[in-house]
């Protein structure tokens, strides 16, 4: 687990400044948090986006500067986390609440299928917030703009995301960076959405 991880363009060496843009641009992260504890003013749901948006921060930071097996598992354990919390909480807003639980093996199933058939491991949260915007577009909730807009821009994170390796010879710092500077965006935009300030 403490095994060497390079997985990204801009990566240059072992040490904790082999990425510098991937490990700095993790601060959007934080961003999105503080922006969402205030959001909240004291509301638990609020409190508890806030906290996994900045547990995403501290993990991501971590495989980012540390670049080993165990922080990249930590790192993708946090976005999922975060995301089976939220599919859960959306899912009690819209659903009956006693089934809302059902939404995270739920996600699970979508996510296993459509990185079997290679579509990644993000493709699910990509359908589930076209699958949220349906939803709230058919009840008239006009908070429907904000999941389209945050679908709109995760599409291009992970197109950003997916490119890295490709422009390493053109562009040598990769755009790794980007997917952590669109999804602070994404993470903001979504937990808006819930708490509906």
């Amino acid at each position: 687990m403490t095994d060497y991880v390079d997985g990204y363009c801009e990566r240059v060496g072992p040490g904790l400044w082999g990425e510098p843009l991937n490990s700095l641009s993790n601060l959007a992260f934080l961003v999105a948090a503080v922006l969402v504890w205030r959001l909240a003013d004291g509301d638990r749901t609020g409190r508890l986006l806030a906290g996994l948006i900045g547990l995403i921060f501290v993990a991501s930071s971590a495989f980012h500067l540390l670049a080993t097996r165990w922080a990249a598992v930590a790192d993708s354990v946090a976005i999922l986390v975060f995301v089976l919390v939220y599919a859960v909480l959306f899912a009690r807003e819209h659903w009956r609440p006693r089934h809302a639980w059902l939404a995270a093996p739920g996600f699970l199933a979508l996510t296993v299928v459509t990185a079997l058939l290679g579509g990644g491991l993000y493709l699910g949260a990509l359908i589930g917030l076209a699958a949220f915007a349906a939803v709230l577009a058919f009840e008239r909730d006009a908070y429907w703009t904000h999941f389209a807009v945050a679908g709109a821009v995760f599409a291009l994170s992970l197109s950003l995301r997916t490119l890295d390796r490709d422009v390493c010879g053109y562009v040598p710092v990769g755009t790794h960076f980007l997917w952590h500077l669109l999804n602070g965006v994404v993470l903001y935009l979504v937990s808006r959405a819930l708490l509906r300030p």
